[in-house]
């Protein structure tokens, strides 16, 4: 029982710790590509020491197999695909439509499980699940654009969407036999190279950029994916990709709150409702019995 509260402690310092992320891309004044390869680029480097001074995180890398490193560098591929079509779908859509869509990832992660798993929620956990996008939806549907671009834009973050939750379900069998570290260095260090490449192609700079946007990178780097994402990697272990991905519609909430203290965005009536509601699905969600898989 202790044992469960502390991973769910760490998961719910994970979620605040991801809250960040929308708030730093907004201080960072650099293309999408770029934002994107400094902050996997620099979380990389960030957990590099953890794995050379580990003797048994460098003897797991010494020792992957080809399928293990097939599906880390996959991994990489669908984190960088998540983000180019995340930010690129911002150019075309609002951003609460955009972000309020991306959150679907947990819908994706129940069929996978469902279908590929054999994954049995309760009828309370998704309904908890249903209730909590729905709250995602009452914070966003203000913003919401309709129009051929807009669609397009969508349809970009739906595709995000999908491929986060496939980047999680890949964690998930992956940490089975693999180390956080090693395989979070492998994931980020590949998805910095995509990334980097889609940055050479559109010509963005990779310099000249003024010291806030480098402090932002930072953030993003150290708060949003080391004492985020990262968590999330490591939690695989021990709590379902699905869960996981429920979890992260709390971002919605904390990124509400921090844009209050921190970019001085009032938060609206329908806002809070909608924050309510995503709290009242998520407690369901968590409170409903136990996850099963059929034999």
């Amino acid at each position: 029982m202790k044992t469960n509260i502390g991973l769910y402690l760490a998961l719910l310092f994970g979620v605040f710790s991801l809250s960040t992320s929308a708030i730093f891309v907004r201080l960072a004044n650099a293309p999408s590509a770029i934002t994107a390869f400094f902050r996997l680029f620099f979380a990389a480097l960030l957990l590099l020491p953890f794995l050379l001074t580990s003797k048994e995180n460098k003897r797991q890398l010494l020792s992957l197999s080809k399928k293990q490193w097939t599906l880390g560098i996959l991994s990489g591929l669908l984190l960088s695909a998540h983000y180019m079509l995340w930010f690129e779908s911002l150019r075309h859509t609002s951003v609460a439509s955009s972000t309020v869509i991306v959150t679907l990832q947990p819908l994706f992660s129940i069929a996978i499980g469902f279908i590929f798993l054999k994954e049995r929620f309760h009828k309370l956990a998704i309904g908890g699940c249903l209730i909590a996008i729905a709250g995602c939806f009452l914070i966003g549907w203000g913003d919401f654009q309709i129009s051929s671009q807009a669609l397009f834009g969508d349809l970009l973050a739906f595709l995000a969407a999908g491929f986060i939750s496939i980047y999680f379900f890949i964690g998930q069998a992956i940490r089975k036999e693999l180390s956080a570290v090693p395989y979070s260095v492998i994931s980020y260090l590949s998805s910095s190279v995509f990334l980097g490449c889609c940055a050479i192609m559109e010509r963005s700079s990779f310099s000249g950029y003024p010291a806030a946007t480098w402090m932002a990178f930072g953030g993003l780097a150290l708060i949003s994916t080391v004492f985020g994402q990262f968590i999330f990697n490591w939690l695989l272990k021990w709590i379902p990709a699905t869960v996981i991905s429920m979890s992260i519609l709390g971002e919605t909430i904390g990124t509400c709150i921090l844009a209050y203290f921190i970019l001085n965005e009032a938060i609206s009536f329908q806002q809070g409702v909608g924050i309510t509601t995503i709290l009242i699905g998520l407690v369901l969600f968590f409170l409903s019995p136990p996850m099963q898989r059929d034999r």
